[in-house]
């Protein structure tokens, strides 16, 4: 599986440079070539090019020479038979190397982001279980305080009936003296007027039973 993606990472990257670089040339595989002042063996040496020297193309001859122009600026004709439009292998490679490498580490960092995001769920779903489970527990608790609280309603109610049943009571009883008093009262006048009757009664008694007295000794 490496190998395949190692290989279509070498293609592409070869069909991107060789657009990319259509207009560069580079020190073919291997070799290590001269940089001249000129086309020819005849002139001075510039400087030598190792293999995968990056160079910019200025200028093609018929007698197989090139002129070109290194990274740093410097000017030179080098032998055109020496020169791929593409990177060497080995640079392809490297750079295949450092795109897998970099795959690699891009693989590497979404499977630690993955487990990163399982941890996260696992835990959230243990926090959301567990916020359930408070939930039910507070649901009970909430429905054992509304019993407690149900209670003293319930007895302020009662409460209330009996203060009501008590001030009726306490009616009922004030008017069961006052009903007592005026009984009381009435057998007060009732006895008064008896006494009085009683009273005149003798007194009349007294005044007749000397006349009858008198009138039977008148008789005789």
């Amino acid at each position: 599986m490496k190998h395949l993606l190692l290989l279509f990472i070498l293609a592409s990257s070869s069909l991107n440079l060789s657009r990319a670089f259509a207009d560069t040339q580079y020190v073919s595989d291997k070799l290590r070539i001269t940089l001249r002042t000129g086309q020819g063996t005849e002139f001075q040496i510039i400087r030598a090019l190792e293999s995968g020297t990056k160079l910019e193309v200025l200028e093609q001859s018929e007698a197989g020479y090139t002129r070109v122009r290194t990274e740093d600026g410097t000017e030179g004709w080098v032998r055109s038979q020496y020169l791929i439009p593409e990177p060497i292998a080995q640079q392809k490679l490297d750079k295949a190397v450092v795109l897998l490498e970099k795959y690699k580490a891009e693989v590497a960092s979404l499977k630690t982001e993955r487990a990163a995001l399982r941890k996260e769920r696992k835990e959230l779903s243990q926090a959301r279980k567990s916020l359930s489970e408070k939930s039910s527990s507070l649901e009970s608790e909430l429905a054992r305080l509304s019993k407690v609280a149900a209670k003293p309603i319930l007895l302020d109610k009662e409460n209330r009936n009996l203060q009501q049943e008590n001030v009726k009571l306490e009616k009922d009883l004030q008017m069961l003296h006052q009903e007592n008093q005026v009984l009381k009262d009435q057998d007060n006048r009732e006895w008064f007027i008896a006494g009085a009757a009683v009273l005149l009664g003798g007194m009349l008694l007294g005044l007749l039973i000397p006349k009858i007295r008198f009138n039977k000794k008148s008789s005789w």
